[in-house]
């Protein structure tokens, strides 16, 4: 997907690279092309996130209801249940997934 994400940035544009791949993924880029067409190339790894300064701004966001993060939960799972959920997410059949702790405890009802 990189590849072609590059390949069909415009010349003087910019492709960004999200999440990880894995560690034997590799792309052949021509840096003729980069040059000569003024692309760019930029990594962005939790989004390039500060914590100490990102956070406090998407809670305050999801407070006032500007951030469903609810919304990106594909499902809650059970700690006894963590083997599972690995094997999902490296599947891609899941993409987020909260564990919950105490089978009594619905992460819903611990929102602050």
């Amino acid at each position: 997907m990189f590849a072609s994400a590059l390949a069909l940035t415009a010349p003087g544009g910019r492709t960004i690279t999200v999440g990880l791949p894995t560690p034997q993924e590799t792309v052949e880029i021509s840096p003729l092309a980069l040059v000569a067409e003024g692309r760019t190339i930029v990594g962005s790894y939790l989004g390039s996130a500060v914590p100490a300064r990102d956070i406090p701004v998407f809670v305050d966001l999801w407070r006032a209801g500007k951030l469903p993060v609810e919304k990106l939960i594909s499902s809650t799972i059970a700690l006894d249940e963590i083997n599972r959920a690995m094997d999902l997410l490296a599947s891609g059949a899941e993409l987020r997934q909260i564990i919950r702790f105490d089978a009594g405890t619905d992460p819903a009802e611990t929102r602050a």
